[in-house]
């Protein structure tokens, strides 16, 4: 761990020297349990992130926990070091929902953590919540929307289960022995998700993210917008200088790589103007906002109503897309059906 976190270091370092920036709108440590570090290596990642990157004044810096792993030691570290946003993956209050899908971690843990936080003087904190879990019903889910609001926090993300191949899950799945919930009952799910948070004052700013005005996360919406960002650590990912870069997974790759001077990039590819223009659409429809027009414009010299004009008449007709002066965006039943949505700007310039 010691060896990777030094790592680590090198890399932000040989990043800055080849893409140089100046201060960073948004921080965000994740994509994996930086919490389950002990406290001194919690310490020493803060430090680095610190000496190397450059904050801005009002940066939004996020550390993503799961419950079981905050400690008020762990938590007082966090805070000393500036982090001012917590991200804590959830997933269900049901105990057995969470010990089905292998989460150590127990709804007493994840109320523990939440008082835990706010007593330390964490205001910004968000939890993950997955719907759509084998065997959950729709009863379950909404035991766990009540329970999730009750904890008085000003962020929620939602996400439907997503079977990955080469997992257990999908092992399982394959053998017709994981009991899902079905694609109807899904649909029915995420609209209580939507209904739910609407009634609680909880603004859907993102097809998966809720939050009270004022803290939507600036971190999501890097990617939303379709702006640049770095990726640092292994298997992450960075979006610089028109290029899409990975760097590689496993661990003795990436530190190796690192060792011999040189940026651990498994690939990088360089976006053509046609697959910037591709991306800036599905991934603006993403926002409830939808794509601006005027933004589109001026950014790519080009109107979007004309670029996709078939495209966009199709979607308006089928009732999945709405369109005005300003924008293009994502009616209810567009955010139900986002992947047919997406997949109609693709291809086609």
């Amino acid at each position: 761990m010691n060896e990777y976190l030094d790592a680590l270091g090198k890399e932000i370092a040989l990043t800055l020297e080849q893409f140089p920036k100046g201060s960073l709108n948004s921080i965000y440590v994740g994509g994996g349990t930086p919490t389950a570090l002990n406290e001194g290596q919690l310490g020493k990642l803060c430090e680095l992130i610190h000496k190397h990157l450059s904050f801005g004044v009002n940066t939004e810096f996020t550390f993503e926990a799961n419950p079981g792993d905050l400690s008020k030691e762990k938590l007082e570290i966090l805070k000393e070091a500036g982090v001012n946003r917590l991200s804590l993956g959830v997933q269900t209050f049901n105990d057995e929902l969470l010990r089905k899908i292998g989460r150590t971690h127990r709804a007493k843990d994840v109320f523990h953590s939440v008082d835990l936080a706010k007593q330390i003087g964490f205001e910004n904190i968000n939890i993950d919540l997955i719907y759509s879990l084998p065997e959950q019903t729709i009863n379950d889910f909404k035991e766990t929307l009540e329970i999730a609001f009750s904890l008085d926090i000003v962020h929620y993300s939602g996400y439907s289960l997503i079977i990955e191949p080469k997992t257990v899950f999908y092992n399982l799945m394959k053998k017709g022995r994981l009991p899902l919930p079905g694609e109807d009952t899904e649909a029915a799910m995420y609209e209580m998700l939507m209904d739910e948070m609407d009634k609680n004052g909880f603004k859907q700013y993102e097809i998966s993210n809720f939050a009270k005005p004022g803290f939507e996360s600036r971190h999501n919406l890097t990617y939303w917008n379709n702006e640049h960002y770095y990726g640092f650590g292994a298997g992450a990912h960075s979006y610089i200088n028109g290029r899409r870069i990975t760097n590689f997974g496993p661990l003795k790759k990436y530190m190796g790589t690192i060792q011999e001077g040189k940026l651990p990039i498994m690939e990088s590819l360089t976006l053509t103007e046609t697959e910037k223009i591709e991306e800036e659409m599905f991934l603006g429809l993403r926002k409830t906002t939808g794509v601006s027009i005027r933004q589109f414009a001026e950014k790519y010299g080009r109107d979007p109503l004309h670029l996709f004009k078939e495209e966009i008449e199709k979607l308006e007709a089928k009732g999945l897309i709405k369109v005005t002066k300003e924008k293009i965006y994502l009616t209810r039943n567009g955010k139900l059906l986002g992947n047919e949505v997406f997949q109609s700007f693709i291809g086609v310039i």
